[in-house]
């Protein structure tokens, strides 16, 4: 509650005129000048470790060789940048005088120094640290330039201040670019008039409150003022027009347009949760597909390549080595056994305690991810449209819940149809638009995306915090196996399908489309990657990084076209919104409401249903407005997370049914506890990534049931078990 000042250990030399900046808990130090009248400045690098041992270390200087001062630093996303300054040294390069510097180096650990773009001025004396802002850019605000080459003492008030631009500079692309400028202000302080003589210099910068403090400083040589302003970020407003808001509005009343339709077919529950089974098998696989496709591919995938490379790339590809186990071996056992809800089976296996596990896993599952597939578009609509973010969360989370409540799963089913259409067709004609906006098309975007070491697949490293290739082949098998084995979203879809044969090229399908969409959507961020190199000026330094993709889409494709994409990425938040909604009001009236009251009429389950679905509705809606309140770096990287939590014990469990012939339900519920055991020690103690939860889950529920039934075997039932027999029905 007050001040506390704490002496720290006195620096090696005396130091003044320096740039410092504060990485993580370690403050680094460079250059500026020992005494006033030295006739050089420092070329030093200090850094002092508060988390350590709180002593003076002695680092590598940048590599220029020049002793610098009054430069400026900067870090942005764990790296510092030192820029520009002047260069001050007696030796015969620099006799003596001060030399405006444009270099910019990047430092980090344990990489060290790299010589990143030049400056496209020089800095000296600006407001310093730079302004962080943003994933990727730092911002200099003025500085002297160098332009008045003439003494200070004959100018005096004739001196016409110092540089007003803002130099934005983004790590990520390697780009300077001016970008805005400081006010020059006028009026009277003191008596005295003050005109054209902001942004002032030698002066610190401060974060606070959502902003940046900058007090005092020089507003010309050797005058100081004592204003204090204070600077606020504002993400630019979008491009989106007047004919890209028609067509957005007449996609999502289509939308609902849907659900009335569909809703004059729904008369039992068996039409509401599984369609009468009257659903053709392609339109399922896209169904599926886009189930799984969502905002969170269109728009995390490609913020994650644009910001890294391919590394992600193989996740993707895990059901295609799924699909044969899952088409072979699990659906049998939904399809022949005439389940609604895939935790039935577990109760036929594992007993009452089982489903109930299930069930209860996959709903908290699905309400974590209603939020994030929710908040993903709401975030791009207010980005290019400069809507309240809240607002949108609720005109999309209205619509989703209207035309589930009224059309049931065929609805849902439709609408992912649609949007797979539009959301694939979308990004084709942005990677084209990417093309014609770089001198050279696509194949010049190939190769500087390639140079720039964009494609990366494979990190071969063993860091298991870290998504390199072991954490992400097992991510890719695990991953995968969580929604297609576990999830009745997914699985609901199955059985909504005339027969098993049908069932099976539904999975086929969702396999197919999965391996070129996901290399489309990988290019798209690499493209952009290269867009943004050759048109710094184009981008949004204060948008977040999963804001992108929607920023190019508003400003860069045509009126209209921007609209119809804009729609395709709400009407895919929209569907998995709808999709976890009717499979939850399943999960919940089949396992819970009807399981302890089986006497209860049809049209009271119906009748129950929707009011469900109401219900998730709101809470889907509310859980968007908690997250988007939050500053998540990746939300696909808390998706995979809580995947990983939620699912990979479910998934254990359901692998132990299927293929562990001596596991009892005893054995396997404690496998399930062990499992949530390890995985809640796991992510509370280690590094691990979560892209490894849901095999540390799976794994150790398998295991534990496994041992167990060799310790305690039990006898099961036949048909049960794969390769035990004929299934029942």
């Amino acid at each position: 509650g007050r001040p506390v000042t704490e002496r720290l250990e006195d620096l090696p030399v005396a130091m003044a005129f320096g740039a410092g900046v504060l990485v993580g808990d370690r403050i680094h130090l460079f250059g500026g000048r020992e005494a006033p009248d030295s006739p050089d400045a420092l070329h030093t690098h200090w850094r002092l470790d508060l988390a350590g041992k709180r002593r003076w270390e002695k680092l590598e200087p940048d590599p220029s060789g020049v002793p610098r001062m009054l430069s400026v630093a900067g870090v942005q996303h764990g790296a510092l940048y030192l820029m520009g300054g002047v260069g001050l040294s007696p030796d015969s390069r620099l006799p003596g005088k001060r030399v405006p510097l444009t270099d910019t180096w990047r430092w980090s650990e344990p990489e060290g120094w790299s010589a990143r773009a030049q400056l496209p001025r020089p800095i000296t004396a600006a407001p310093s640290p730079a302004l962080a802002l943003g994933p990727h850019h730092l911002i200099v605000v003025g500085g002297d330039a160098g332009s008045v080459t003439a003494p200070a003492s004959e100018l005096r008030e004739e001196h016409p201040g110092f540089a007003a631009d803002q130099l934005v500079y983004s790590t990520l692309t390697d780009t300077w670019v001016a970008m805005g400028s400081f006010p020059r202000t006028e009026g009277t302080l003191d008596g005295e008039l003050f005109t054209g003589a902001w942004p002032a210099v030698t002066t610190p910068v401060v974060p606070w409150d959502g902003g940046f403090v900058i007090p005092s400083g020089e507003v010309r040589p050797c005058v100081r003022t004592p204003r204090v302003f204070k600077l606020t970020p504002r993400s630019l407003a979008g491009g989106f027009r007047a004919l890209d808001w028609i067509v957005l509005g007449v996609y999502l009343a289509a939308l609902v347009a849907m659900g009335f339709w569909f809703s004059r077919r729904h008369t039992t529950t068996d039409d509401f949760f599984l369609a009468g089974k009257r659903v053709p098998w392609w339109a399922a696989g896209i169904s599926i597909f886009g189930t799984q496709l969502s905002a969170i591919t269109f728009m995390a995938i490609p913020a994650k390549s644009y910001d890294t490379d391919w590394v992600y790339f193989l996740q993707n590809l895990g059901i295609v080595a799924l699909a044969p186990l899952v088409a072979l071996v699990y659906l049998p056992f939904f399809t022949r056994l005439s389940v609604t809800s895939a935790y039935e089976y577990l109760e036929r296996r594992f007993g009452l305690a089982a489903r109930l596990f299930g069930s209860a896993s996959f709903i908290l599952y699905q309400l974590g991810r209603m939020g994030i597939v929710l908040c993903l578009p709401a975030l791009a609509l207010g980005a290019v449209t400069g809507l309240d973010v809240m607002l949108c969360i609720v005109i999309m989370g209205l619509l989703a819940t209207l035309y589930t409540v009224l059309g049931g799963i065929e609805a849902v089913i439709w609408t992912d149809v649609l949007q797979v259409f539009v959301l694939l067709g979308g990004a084709v004609f942005v990677l084209i638009a990417i093309g014609s906006g770089i001198d050279g098309g696509l194949g010049a975007v190939w190769s500087e995306a390639s140079a720039a070491g964009k494609f990366r697949m494979v990190d071969l490293d063993w860091d298991l915090a870290r998504p390199t290739l072991g954490v992400i082949l097992i991510g890719a098998v695990f991953n995968n196996l969580v929604p297609y084995t576990t999830d009745q979203a997914v699985i609901q879809r199955f059985l909504t399908t005339p027969d098993e044969a049908s069932a099976r090229r539904a999975i086929w399908t969702n396999a197919a489309l999965t391996i070129p969409a996901s290399v489309l959507f990988f290019c798209l961020g690499s493209a952009l990657f290269v867009f943004y190199q050759h048109h710094p000026a184009a981008t949004n330094p204060a948008a977040k990084l999963d804001e992108i993709l929607p920023w190019f889409v508003a400003n860069e494709l045509p009126a209209g076209v921007a609209g119809l994409v804009i729609a395709g990425v709400f009407a895919a938040a929209m569907s998995s919104l709808d999709s976890s909604m009717n499979s939850i009001a399943t999960a919940g009236v089949t396992d819970f409401y009807r399981r302890f009251r089986p006497a209860a009429e049809d049209v009271v389950c119906l009748r129950l249903a929707r009011r469900l679905t109401l219900l998730l509705g709101v809470v889907g809606t509310g859980a968007a407005i908690a997250l988007a309140k939050t500053d998540l770096r990746s939300l696909l990287d808390t998706f995979l997370s809580l995947m990983g939590l939620l699912g990979g014990c479910l998934a254990g469990l359901f692998a132990l049914g299927l293929f562990a012939r001596r596991t009892g339900q005893t054995t396997a519920l404690i496998g399930v506890a062990a499992g949530s055991v390890t995985l809640i020690a796991v992510q509370q103690g280690t590094q691990l990534s979560g892209l490894l939860y849901a095999a540390i889950g799976a794994g150790t529920t398998v295991l534990v049931g496994w041992v167990g039934s060799i310790v305690r075997p039990e006898p099961v039932r036949e048909g049960l078990v794969f390769g035990s027999g004929p299934e029942p029905v």
